[in-house]
């Protein structure tokens, strides 16, 4: 039963955000928030320090049905462009404990950091009129330090990837 109400809610959800990511080209011009996080190994991750990088935060959560297709495709840019300067940082929004998430992302092979983060986190990336939440929600960040893109919803890996390798 558990199973199928995961199911039915992400489907719903890639529904809903398919239509919302449609409605905007998700081009943005934002100072990155200053925050730091732990990672799940308990290493300390800072915004502000990854200034020189292209970091992609995208937050999402395990029952997220279009989050959890996405996955893969993170997995393999962080594969080919981490050497470049890409640095993904992936913020789960579980409400389940950081031992549940570290064995989800364990099973699934990701590759880039994952912390634990809560709609606080996702609102200290900004006020963008958003009468709802969605997951997933990813930010681009440049070397500079500033957000350039915000994409609401799932997106195929390549469409992505076009994106984002115009700012690495």
């Amino acid at each position: 039963m558990k199973k199928l109400i995961s199911l039915l809610f992400g489907m719903a959800c890639l529904t809903v955000l398919s239509a919302a990511a449609l409605a905007q080209d998700g081009t943005i011009d934002r100072p990155a928030p200053a925050l730091t996080f732990k990672d799940l190994a308990g290493r300390k991750i800072s915004l502000a320090e990854l200034k020189g990088k292209v970091v992609v935060v995208d937050f999402w959560a395990t029952y997220c049905e279009p989050c959890r297709v996405e996955i893969p495709g993170y997995i393999e840019m962080q594969k080919k462009y981490g050497k470049d300067g890409l640095v993904i940082i992936g913020i789960s929004l579980d409400t389940k404990k950081p031992a549940y998430v570290k064995k989800f992302v364990e099973a699934n092979g990701m590759n880039y950091a994952v912390v634990m983060g809560d709609i606080d986190t996702l609102d200290a990336f900004g006020d963008f009129g958003d009468k709802q939440i969605y997951i997933p929600t990813t930010f681009l960040i440049n070397r500079e330090g500033r957000m350039v893109h915000r994409k609401v919803g799932p997106m195929e890996s390549a469409e992505y990837e076009v994106i984002m390798k115009k700012v690495l």
